[in-house]
């Protein structure tokens, strides 16, 4: 008899303790996040301009060549802070027509700013040694993927918002 008062006290508290997380999840802090301000993205794009430009290694006559570059980039992300304003302001889409109407419109002003980082990079690309030219795509965001969607280029991770 008492290996069966036994066996049911352990029992009941095993049934017990399944019941209870053996770890709880913790507390989630009462006060939010700090809001990501247009300054901490100013100090994000300068870390990445100085990253991109140690990453590239550039020469000192690359270095005449870079002013246009970065300053493509610095109005790139201008234009999609831009847009990432513009949206969040806009109504929501009401169909998916207009859904598919506002994609097009990012992508197409997207393609405009790619176009003009491709004409001010041409003259810096053309000087960039192989190894040059093989690390700046992995580090801009760019992979093997053809068709690579242009929202995944850190150029843009301003309008992703």
């Amino acid at each position: 008899m008492m290996v069966g008062v036994v066996g049911s006290s352990f029992a009941l508290a095993g049934a017990a303790s399944a019941q209870q997380p053996a770890n709880p999840a913790p507390a989630r802090p009462a006060t939010p996040m700090p809001q990501y301000t247009a300054a901490d993205a100013e100090a994000v794009l300068n870390a990445r301009i100085v990253a991109l430009k140690t990453v590239m290694g550039l020469t000192p006559d690359q270095e005449k060549l870079w002013p246009p570059v970065e300053a493509a980039i610095r109005a790139i992300a201008k234009n999609s802070f831009e847009r990432l304003k513009q949206r969040l302001a806009a109504p929501p889409a009401t169909d998916f027509v207009r859904s598919l109407v506002m994609l097009a419109d990012g992508e197409e002003a997207r393609a405009k700013d790619l176009k003009m980082f491709i004409a001010a990079a041409q003259p810096l690309l053309a000087t960039l040694s192989p190894e040059q030219k093989r690390r700046m795509p992995a580090f801009l965001g760019l992979t093997d993927n053809p068709g690579q969607s242009s929202g995944q280029l850190w150029l843009f991770e301003e309008e992703e918002g």
